[in-house]
């Protein structure tokens, strides 16, 4: 049978299930990214497994979100995390050397084989021809003691590219087109694989850009083939030898395909607070700009910053306009340098910051109380920049530095000069100095865990109680990311190893009082639900967000669907996910409602649906649940910790 290209990597990695749409299946993996903000846990993970070594054929650990220092708290956990690297066998990138994603791709991905890591957006590398799956931090723990990692079997859309782009529309249009027509949950569930003519025209890096935000569609991974182009970008980073040919097989079928003719685009923006909310920029053109910010894992290469600083070149940015450059790695940095680029970015009046992810995620660079915010970055959710009132606006490089030269909003198609020629540097520096083979297993077992005070172990893990009696202390909408569940940003992520001290951050954004009410409820014995809307848990991956709120008493959430990573995190902390089984059962909820779910293992394991008593109201609840009989036993032990030791 002819097979596209994620059925090949699928295929190749199975190791239990069968390939039918929404079956669980297991694969093996061959390589794992995690990074700082994700990375404690599972370094804590993976001790208190008694792991002696990763046995992956590559784990690489990335300190790239947490990189301000304002005490000891980052400074300490970075020691920890370079300590932990020694000690289980992963390679190590430190502070400084830039997001993890580019960094991967560059330097340790490769064609052909499969990945998850501890960050949603760790499906950058499909753009290598792999199958990078981002994960809860539990999940890549155990993928890197060698187990495998189930996934429900996606669908795959093939997205067929044909044409080439127009002068001043890039790859950050091609994915904004596609969150247009679909929206954050339309990848829901689904593996969208590029092909077609029109690959030709998309550099590799141009590639990483779509793939990037394939996270932000929902999907399970974004996969793209290995064809000349990814040959051509290995061997431009010394490593041509790891290339592999990965294409689809003439004739291969997909469960859908969509047609995207790139000459039809032109430049897109997404308004606040979405990436969704996907428009043409001469819809909003003209809007006054406070900052335009370059850089982050959704714009990453080489030239995403050369085409800002062509444009600049010569010219100053209006002084109303904070002209962010962040760049994406060191070496990076040093190919700008050496290009002369850096220089015409810095003389345009452009302020430079450090490799890493920076305002992306909160750390630093917040804009300022309610002014608009154009950013090349992949996420726009509500106070997600780091400042609570923001209004960020997704776009490409030339749309951002087109803004950035006008101080307002602007179609860079309608500014007064040429559309830039690039050429990519003819011998590119390549830096790996930064970037720490792991130790042999001789010295491995010699290094000892450096741990700061601010390091927590993680508290017991409860079982599920039968009856399960809660009361819903949280009712909220649609879309609710995990950002707006336990916030990124520099004030929270520094107690990400700290569980009891980040759960005060949960739900802040949503309800002050959430943390408050939750502890008073827990400290009375009882434990409490939250009940959400559609995508609930969409965004980042960090499992934060399930362990904080299951810290404070969570042991149920209600939505009407749910985002898959999110989902999953729930389940591997003990925290049961249900859906209504008609969406509008959502309108009978109230906060201050108590559930009861009698007879709860028994429910679960006999079917799919389950109903809930409403305490005091002679009413119910008609409910379901999408768990494989392996997702059953590991919610009843109380999350996948508990099954794990309950194994041994």
């Amino acid at each position: 049978m002819a097979r596209n290209v994620t059925q090949k990597l699928i295929g190749d990695h199975l190791v239990s299930g069968e390939m039918k749409t929404g079956e669980e299946i297991g694969i093996r993996i061959d390589q794992t990214l995690t990074q700082d903000a994700t990375g404690t846990l599972v370094m804590l993970e993976l001790e208190a497994m008694g792991l002696d070594r990763v046995k992956t054929e590559i784990s690489a650990q990335y300190v790239d979100h947490n990189l301000l220092q304002e005490d000891h708290k980052n400074a300490d956990d970075h020691l920890f995390l370079q300590s932990a690297a020694q000690r289980f066998g992963l390679w190590f990138s430190r502070p400084g050397n830039g997001v993890s994603h580019p960094v991967h791709m560059q330097h340790l991905g490769k064609p052909g084989k499969t990945m998850v890591g501890s960050d949603s957006h760790t499906c950058a590398n499909g753009s290598l021809g792999m199958l990078a799956i981002g994960s809860g931090g539990l999940e890549v723990a155990m993928a890197m003691a060698g187990e495998p990692f189930y996934i429900k079997m996606p669908e795959v859309w093939g997205v067929r590219l044909t044409g080439k782009l127009p002068e001043w529309v890039s790859a950050k249009d091609v994915i904004l087109e596609m969150l247009r027509r679909y929206g954050v949950s339309g990848g829901v569930g689904k593996v969208f694989e590029y092909h077609g003519p029109g690959l030709d025209s998309l550099s590799a890096m141009d590639r990483h850009v779509i793939a990037n935000m394939g996270a932000e569609l929902g999907c399970t991974t974004t996969v793209f083939p290995s064809d000349d182009e990814v040959r051509r970008f290995l061997y431009r980073q010394g490593r041509e030898a790891d290339w592999v040919s990965l294409l689809p097989d003439e004739g291969a079928e997909y469960d859908r395909v969509v047609e995207l003719d790139l000459t039809q685009l032109e430049p897109l923006i997404a308004l606040p607070d979405s990436p969704g909310n996907v428009v043409p920029v001469r819809e909003v053109a003209g809007r006054p700009v406070y900052q335009s910010y370059i850089g982050s894992s959704a714009n990453p290469g080489y030239r995403d910053f050369a085409i800002a600083a062509k444009m600049v070149k010569g010219r100053q940015v209006v002084d109303t306009v904070s002209f962010d450059i962040n760049p994406t790695s060191r070496q990076l940095l040093e190919n700008l340098m050496q290009e002369g680029l850096l220089f015409d970015l810095i003389q345009s009046g452009a302020r430079l910051h450090q490799a890493g992810c920076n305002g992306c995620i909160g750390m630093g660079q917040a804009p300022a109380t309610g002014r608009n915010s154009l950013r090349t970055v992949p996420r726009n959710f509500p106070g997600r920049s780091g400042t609570v009132e923001d209004s960020v606006y997704l776009c490409s490089p030339e749309t951002a530095t087109a803004s950035a030269l006008t101080g307002k909003i602007t179609d860079p198609r309608d500014l007064d000069m040429d559309y830039p020629v690039l050429d990519e540097p003819k011998k590119p520096v390549i830096n790996t100095q930064m970037l720490m083979e792991p130790p042999s297993p001789e010295e491995s077992r010699k290094v000892q865990l450096v741990k700061g005070p601010n390091i927590s172990t993680i508290h017991e893990l409860e079982p599920l109680a039968d009856p399960l009696e809660v009361e819903v202390l949280l009712k909220v909408g649609d879309d609710i990311s995990t950002d707006e569940i336990l916030p990124a940003g520099a004030h929270v992520l520094p107690f990400r190893s700290n569980i009891p001290r980040i759960s005060e951050f949960a739900f802040g954004i949503v309800d002050d009082s959430y943390a408050k009410r939750a502890m008073e409820t827990y400290d009375q014995g009882r434990r409490h639900a939250v009940v959400g809307g559609e995508n609930y848990g969409q965004g980042s991956s960090r499992e934060h967000a399930a362990l904080a709120p299951q810290y404070l008493g969570l042991r149920l959430v209600v939505a009407k669907s749910f985002a898959r990573i999110h989902w999953q995190n729930l389940i591997n902390f003990g925290v049961l996910p249900l859906t209504f089984d008609d969406p509008e059962g959502y309108d009978q909820l109230e906060q201050g409602d108590v559930l009861i779910l009698p007879h709860l293992q028994k429910s679960i394991e006999q079917g799919r649906k389950l109903t809930a008593e409403v305490k005091g109201r002679n009413q119910t609840v008609a409910l379901k649940h999408d768990l494989s009989p392996r997702q059953i036993d590991v919610i009843q032990a109380g999350g996948l910790i508990n099954w794990v030791r309950q194994r041994q």
